[in-house]
């Protein structure tokens, strides 16, 4: 870097969760300048002082970039590609990636980024664009501890909590974790709510309850909305939790874990994706659990507090 308490960051990928994050950068004062292959999913971010650039090029003289991306080929194809961040002969100091990916397509990113002297960082976080929004996102993060300390003051605008976890690749399997977790909690969460609805219980009484109890969560509360209105616009989507399930099952064979919830939380997933509800959020999970309990939703006009500091 010139200067570490005046980085110039670069941002590829202006998706959801990657315009919402470039954001919070911009409106922190960073100087930020985004890259999106749809160039006008980036426009947006002017209105908060960043700049738009027309090529992956113009990002190479950055100290700071970081990548957003839906999968390891996009993320190989970015840095490594024709015309590829990473092809030319100015790079720059740090990448740092926040995408979803496996263990093994990380650790060759970072592999390509060293041999070019490029220090590399994953830092994948937890939430969705209205959490990244609220500046609410968790960060993990692993990589060489000295580039961690050289950014931190970077990843710290991007939410409420930055981790570091080790050297390597440690930050993907927490993340795949995580997401794991993300999984079985969301059908569990839908199996009771049917009970409970099934039962004679309207669905915003059961959650509000389960939220203000012992077993309540940022996580449950911020779920209830969709739930309770049955509003399914995607935040994540069966399909990006599929990967990371089949991510998580393949780390679990390989370190010889059994996972017998998440392998079965997984066939219900799949379930979801082959009903055809592939591009909604993953909480349709919980319509799937109706209809296997013979239980016909409908949504109930009441106001929910989704614990970000808005109703609806």
């Amino acid at each position: 870097m010139t200067d570490s308490t005046t980085p110039r960051v670069g941002w590829i990928g202006t998706g959801r969760m990657g315009a919402a994050m470039a954001a919070r950068l911009a409106d922190a004062g960073v100087d930020v300048t985004a890259w999106n292959r749809t160039i006008a999913k980036a426009e947006p971010l002017k209105e908060h002082g960043a700049s738009v650039a027309e090529s992956l090029g113009a990002l190479r003289d950055r100290d700071v970039v970081f990548t957003m991306v839906s999968t390891a080929s996009v993320l190989e194809k970015v840095l490594l590609g024709d015309d590829g961040l990473l092809t030319g002969d100015e790079l720059p100091g740090v990448v740092i990636d926040s995408s979803t990916v496996s263990v093994e397509s990380s650790a060759e990113v970072r592999r390509a980024c060293e041999e070019r002297g490029v220090a590399y960082l994953a830092a994948p976080v937890s939430g969705n664009p209205k959490v990244a929004r609220a500046g609410a996102l968790s960060l993990v993060v692993s990589g060489h501890r000295e580039t961690y300390d050289q950014v931190a003051h970077l990843l710290e605008p991007l939410g409420k909590s930055v981790t570091y976890v080790g050297e390597g690749e440690a930050a993907r399997l927490v993340k795949i974790a995580h997401n794991l977790m993300l999984g079985v909690v969301t059908q569990t969460l839908a199996e009771i709510t049917v009970l409970a609805e099934k039962g004679g219980v309207q669905r915003h009484a059961f959650l509000g309850f389960l939220n203000d109890s012992v077993m309540g969560s940022a996580f449950t509360r911020y779920k209830s909305p969709a739930f309770v209105h049955l509003d399914y616009t995607p935040t994540f989507t069966p399909i990006l939790l599929r990967k990371d399930f089949d991510l998580g099952l393949t780390a679990a064979r390989a370190l010889d874990v059994p996972m017998p919830v998440t392998a079965l939380t997984a066939q219900l997933i799949q379930a979801s994706v082959g009903a055809g509800r592939a591009d909604e959020d993953f909480a349709v999970l919980l319509d799937l659990q109706a209809a296997a309990s013979g239980l016909d939703l409908e949504p109930e006009d009441v106001a929910v507090d989704d614990g970000l500091g808005q109703r609806s």
